[in-house]
């Protein structure tokens, strides 16, 4: 197996392990870069050890539509302090070099991507050890120009199905073969308000249509949540509520780190499969 073989599978792997285990997989969100560069990787190291079955590092935008309060003050922090789509791509590297193989799903918006170049990004994400990319402003109809140069590269694209999607749009995700689809629960921004538990219906129908597991975020905050959500999904995405414990807690930015493992490590407990 190659190396870019090897990477790709990595996130495959984490929903058959977790699959495999009769539980969801824990995907968790953290921003790059918040409070600080290097505060940040250390806390994304701490929820890889805690539990976290895949990172979603979020790229700092100054122009977050798809994120709520929390995360848009997570953004303007790590923007404040230097962070970038370059520096999320070395802190990926660094991670790598400490032994952290937890899947990173690299989270943002499309501008910065953009700017760099699809060709560019996509080489510089592999050399990091990407797994894939999220870019939730690049819809279906568009995400051929950064999916093909990635998929050259041995990195996926992870596409988004919301409340309002159609069939036939569903199905069109199939041609991308992701590892897996986010499922957004709700019409709004993260963090916005509560989780309305998806139809399972609806669940396994986008399953079927895209030949993928299914992760569900947007509003899941406690360990009760990530527990209902686990039931009926394949994964469950956390994010808002990570980025509250960066931000505020016992001991300040030193004791980040320490306070997201504690709740990754109650996430992950709350969510093995009956």
């Amino acid at each position: 197996m190659t190396a870019i073989q090897g990477k790709a599978h990595r996130l495959r792997d984490a929903f058959a392990r977790a699959a495999a285990e009769k539980r969801a997989a824990l995907v968790a969100y953290l921003t790059f870069g918040d409070p600080d560069v290097a505060t940040s990787i250390d806390v994304i190291a701490a929820a890889a050890e805690a539990g976290a079955d895949v990172i979603e590092l979020g790229v700092p935008f100054s122009d977050p539509s798809a994120d709520g309060p929390s995360i848009q003050r997570a953004m303007e922090r790590a923007l404040a302090a230097g962070a970038s789509l370059g520096g999320a791509l070395d802190a990926t590297a660094e991670l790598r070099r400490r032994g952290v193989t937890v899947p990173v799903v690299l989270f943002g918006y499309y501008n910065p991507i953009f700017v760099m170049g699809p060709a560019v990004f996509a080489e510089r994400a592999a050399a990091a050890g990407v797994d894939a990319v999220l870019t939730v402003d690049l819809p279906i109809d568009e995400l051929g120009e950064l999916a093909r140069p990635l998929a050259e590269r041995g990195v996926d694209v992870i596409p988004l199905v919301a409340p309002t999607s159609t069939p036939d749009r569903i199905a069109r995700i199939a041609s991308v073969t992701p590892p897996f689809v986010y499922y957004i629960s709700i019409t709004g921004v993260t963090g916005s308000r509560a989780a309305a538990l998806p139809d399972p219906a609806r669940i396994a129908a986008i399953r079927e249509a895209t030949g993928a597991p299914v992760a569900v975020g947007f509003g899941i905050r406690t360990p009760e949540d990530a527990a209902r959500f686990a039931a009926i999904a394949d994964g469950v995405v956390v994010g808002t509520a990570l980025v509250d414990r960066v931000a505020s807690g016992d001991g300040g930015p030193a004791k980040a780190p320490s306070r997201v493992a504690e709740l990754v490590a109650s996430l992950a407990r709350a969510m093995p499969r009956q």
